[in-house]
C-alpha cells in the first residue's frame, strides 16, 4: 500500500517535496514512479526510480527542476519539486510495480497506486 503526501499551494518559483511511503515490502525489481493528472487531461509520467540502484528517469517537462530519490530504510520515495510553475498544477500520484525501463513511463504498467496529493501553483 502506498501513501502519498506533501502536496499544497505554492507560488510560482517555489518548492515542494512529495513523499510516497510504502507499507510492506518493496521488491528489488520494482519501479516507483510519480505521475500527475491535471483537470481535463490524461495522467502523465513525471519521474521514476528503481527500488534497487540509483538510476532515474524524468519527463522532459520536469527535467532539471524535479528530483526523485528514495530512502530504502524507511520504504519511502520522494519527489523534490523546485522551480514550480502553474503548469505543474495537478494531482500527483505515486505508483509501484515490477516493470522495465522501457515501460516504466506507462501508467498501465502499475497496479499499486497511492491516493494522490494535490499540488497547486499560483502565478
Amino acid at each position: 500500500q502506498l501513501q502519498a503526501s506533501g502536496g499544497g499551494l505554492v507560488q510560482a518559483g517555489g518548492s515542494l517535496r512529495l513523499s510516497c511511503a510504502a507499507s510492506g515490502r518493496i521488491f528489488s525489481n520494482y519501479f516507483v514512479a510519480w505521475f500527475r493528472q491535471a483537470p481535463g487531461k490524461e495522467r502523465e509520467f513525471v519521474a521514476s526510480i528503481m527500488w534497487s540502484g540509483t538510476r532515474t528517469d524524468y519527463a522532459d517537462s520536469v527535467k532539471g527542476r524535479f528530483t526523485i530519490s528514495k530512502d530504502n530504510a524507511v520504504n519511502t520515495v520522494y519527489l523534490q519539486m523546485d522551480g514550480l510553475q502553474p503548469e505543474d498544477t495537478a494531482v500527483y500520484y505515486c505508483a509501484a510495480d515490477s516493470t522495465t525501463w522501457a515501460r516504466a513511463r506507462s501508467s498501465r504498467r502499475y497496479t499499486n497506486w497511492g491516493q494522490g496529493t494535490q499540488v497547486t501553483v499560483s502565478s
